[in-house]
């Protein structure tokens, strides 16, 4: 039946359903695995890099979290060409606002610029949606940190604790079940704008390493299948720091007690 209505991105079935929106978030749901968790006093993003040759230079950068502004970095799931695209033009975006206002874009208003664009090529006739997600991690002075997540119709939302790619759904539960909140415990650093969560940074890297080896299909997490980056504060101004690889290896073997009992599961 979808083959009646899925060769234009304008044409609804009769469901009310547009299957080409739809089959962007296919592409998502097999994309590797991205989290972010928001802490008191940054946010940490992590990601599963997809699998490639032996053969091929590693010395391009990150494939899978992107810096897209001074105070915003975005990990992606989903088809890397297009993350390209938007990726670029949330920095001219944002380079936009820093040349008129003489300030950096508030974290929501790049967000929703991105989506703005993303949802203007789900409802004209020859173009198709762009398959990727979105988590951005972004700190203002307005609303301090903050962890969005965008998907290809356009919607955006806010989130303490947040999964997009594969087994999405898996990793969601446990953030769900250990994610700290002042619901569960009151003794938020009052000074802190981050509000509604007691998770330190240190706590955000030991969950994020904890779902990561029960969400990754591999027998053992290392700094090969996977990328880090943290958001802080430093002298009062954001500061994205991306792992390098020996970085990586020391999250996880500081962690380590919290990753191994998946390793050694069956």
């Amino acid at each position: 039946m979808a083959r009646r209505y899925d060769s234009r991105t304008t044409i609804f079935s009769p469901e009310g359903r547009l299957y080409q929106v739809e089959y962007a978030m296919e592409a998502i749901s097999h994309a590797g695995t991205v989290i972010g968790v928001l802490s008191q006093d940054g946010i940490v993003l992590a990601a599963e890099r997809q699998a490639t040759s032996k053969l091929l230079e590693q010395n391009i950068g990150s494939e899978k979290i992107y810096e897209m502004n001074d105070n915003v970095v975005a990990g992606v799931a989903g088809l890397t060409a297009d993350a390209n695209i938007l990726i670029n033009q949330s920095r001219v975006i944002a380079q936009r606002y820093l040349l008129r206002y003489d300030s950096q874009i508030p974290v929501e208003q790049l967000v929703r610029r991105l989506c703005d664009l993303k949802q203007g090529y789900t409802q004209f006739g020859g173009l198709r949606p762009f398959g990727v997600s979105f988590l951005c991690a972004g700190w203002d002075s307005s609303y301090g940190f903050q962890l969005y997540q965008s998907d290809p119709a356009g919607n955006y939302s806010s989130w303490k604790a947040a999964c997009i790619g594969e087994n999405s759904g898996n990793a969601q539960s446990i953030l769900k079940q250990e994610y700290k909140d002042e619901e569960k415990d009151n003794a938020a650093a009052p000074d802190s704008k981050t509000a509604g969560t007691n998770m330190t940074m240190d706590d955000a890297l030991k969950l994020t390493c904890l779902v990561l080896s029960k969400t990754i299909d591999t027998a053992k997490l290392t700094s090969e299948k996977l990328e880090f980056a943290t958001l802080t504060l430093k002298n009062g101004k954001p500061n994205i720091r991306i792992y390098s690889s020996d970085e990586i290896d020391e999250v996880l073997n500081k962690y380590e007690s919290v990753i191994k009992p998946s390793d050694n599961s069956n």
